[in-house]
This record gives C-alpha cells, sequence and structure tokens, in this order.
C-alpha cells in the first residue's frame, strides 16, 4: 500500500454513507485526518495475523471479504463508499476477515487515535458510523445463518445430510420422551444402483437420486426429515407416527417411486427406479446409532425377499 495523490470531491463525498449528513463546513477538517492510499490489486488490506489501528473508506475500486482463507470463496463485496476495519478498528483487535483488493482499488484511511476527536467534531459521523458497524454485524448474522443452512444440505438432491440428522433425532426424540409420542425412521436403498450406474452412466445416477428426493418430499409432512445418508441411501424421520401409520407412508412412497417408469432429464429420458425400505419405532432409551442399526436390519430384510419392498 502506498501513499496516493487524490484529490477530494467533496459534492461526491456527501453521498456517501460514511460522511451523510455531515456538513460541508465540517467536512474540510474531517478529511484532513483522512490520508489516500493506492492499492494493487490482489494487495491485501487486512489480514487476521496482524492488528489493524486503522479505518478505511474505499473511494474507487473495489475489495472482497474472505473468511478463513485466502483461497475460500469472498463471502461479500465492498464497494465505493463501503467502510473496511472498522471493527477492529474501535476494539484494537486482530480483524476477523481478510480484506483483499480485487482490481486497484484507493481507500482513504484514518487512524483510531482521531477517532474521538472527530466524534466529538461531528456526531453525525459517529451515528454513520455505528449505522454502518450494524449493517455490518446484521451481513455476518446472515453468512452464519446461510453457512449453517449449507452445511445442513446434501448438495445434490437438496435433501437434509447426517449432520441434520442428529440434530433432529436429538431433538424429536427428546420430545418424544416427554410427550409419549412415538417415532419411527424409514431407511432406504435405491435397488440395484449400481447397474443403474455402469448402465446408464453416473450423471444418470445422479438425476435419478434427485427425482428420487423430489418424490419423496412431495410424500412428506413438512415435520418430516429427508436424509441423504449416504450414496443412493435415504433416511426419514418420522416424528409423532407409529409403526402402523409408518409403514403405510413407506408403502406409498415405494408405490409412488414404482409408478414412475421412465423420467425425462436434462440428458434424455431415463428409466424409473425402485426402492427398499426398512422401518424402525424408536424404543425407549434408544440411541440414533441403534435406531439406524434396527432400521439397517429391516432394509437388508427387504433386499433379501427380492426388493422394491418394505420390511420392519
Amino acid at each position: 500500500m502506498k501513499n496516493a495523490h487524490w484529490q477530494a470531491d467533496l459534492q461526491q463525498l456527501r453521498h456517501l454513507r460514511l460522511f451523510n449528513n455531515v456538513a460541508v463546513s465540517s467536512l474540510n477538517q474531517l478529511l484532513s485526518d483522512f490520508r489516500a492510499c493506492d492499492l494493487d490489486a490482489g494487495e491485501v488490506l487486512l489480514s487476521p495475523f496482524n492488528r489493524n489501528q486503522y479505518l478505511y473508506l474505499l473511494v474507487k475500486g473495489q475489495l472482497a471479504v474472505h473468511l478463513g482463507s485466502l483461497d475460500s470463496q469472498a463471502v461479500s463485496t465492498l464497494k465505493i463508499g463501503d467502510c473496511a476495519g472498522e471493527i477492529s478498528f474501535i476494539d484494537n483487535e486482530h480483524p476477523s476477515a481478510y480484506v483483499v483488493a480485487s482490481e486497484p482499488s484507493c481507500v482513504l484511511r484514518l487512524h483510531r487515535e482521531s477517532l474521538f476527536d472527530l466524534f466529538s467534531q461531528s456526531p453525525e459521523l459517529m451515528q454513520n458510523l455505528l449505522e454502518m458497524l450494524c449493517a455490518r454485524v446484521r451481513q455476518g448474522n446472515r453468512i452464519i445463518l446461510d453457512s449453517e443452512q449449507t452445511a445442513n444440505i446434501d448438495a445434490l438432491t437438496g435433501a437434509h445430510n447426517r449432520r441434520w440428522l442428529e440434530q433432529m433425532f436429538e431433538r424429536e426424540s427428546t420430545r418424544s420422551a416427554f410427550n409419549g409420542n412415538p417415532l419411527c425412521m424409514l431407511m432406504l436403498d435405491v435397488d440395484h444402483f449400481k447397474a443403474y450406474n455402469d448402465q446408464h452412466g453416473h450423471l444418470a445416477g445422479d438425476y435419478a437420486l434427485c427425482l428420487l428426493a423430489q418424490t419423496l418430499r412431495n410424500q412428506l409432512r413438512p415435520k418430516d426429515s429427508l436424509i441423504r445418508f449416504g450414496g443412493e441411501e435415504f433416511v426419514i424421520l418420522l416424528p409423532e407416527m407409529g409403526s402402523d401409520e409408518a409403514r403405510n407412508i413407506g408403502e406409498r412412497l415405494r408405490h409412488a417411486l414404482h409408478q414412475v417408469s421412465s423420467f425425462h432429464s436434462p440428458i434424455g429420458e431415463l428409466p424409473g427406479i425402485t426402492v427398499s425400505i426398512g422401518l424402525a419405532q424408536m424404543q425407549a432409551q434408544d440411541s440414533l446409532q441403534g435406531l439406524i442399526a434396527r432400521a439397517d436390519g429391516a432394509l437388508y430384510q427387504a433386499k433379501q425377499q427380492g426388493r422394491d419392498c418394505l420390511c420392519g
């Protein structure tokens, strides 16, 4: 980062969020405490490994924000008028992210020692900075929420994953024990899936799994959880449902897939698939592993009986 020859355009600066409603008479005095700096494309402005003493206001170019590693995908992009480093600037701690110039950029830099003097000169500046901090916190909360949702979803089928199963079983088993309501699990396995892949290709197999997930979702209640357990195996958690009703649900799901003899896909017409299903109802003091083991045992029986059927 090197010092820049930058000519302030007061009319333009007044429209930036940090200087919103700051009087022109105060703006010249405020700007005297800022220093302009140029950044080359790819240059790191902030790093979690280096303590930050500055607030940066972007006046030209674009900055990318990375969490955890510079190799990770950018979680947000800072544009002209956005600030960087405002949290570490105030609390004098290390930044929580990398901020990198994604193209040649120019920033205005303010040392933290000037902070309180500027606030006394312009309360509007303090209010603007606090509002920008609030926006950054809200953005961070959205990133956390999106990350949590992504971490619980299988990218191919859109079904939940095993991490979600562990969370939901803990919640639903506790609720079941407290309310005395039953809890059932269905374990499904696509019949002869290896042969399907060998004959039609792995891409066709992926589309078949997506068909399966979509078909199952359309038949389930909002409170039910569809989980891709691994490969071509899926698990369905059925809260507040006994084994007789769960057996009816399982047969309905199996029949719905059995009825699809072929389906359209981006690679053309493909044959449908069938599933074998194992059923288990949670018993007192059952762990997730114990319930899975019994559902898997019932699934094995369904395969031994010729597949495309339900046992348990």
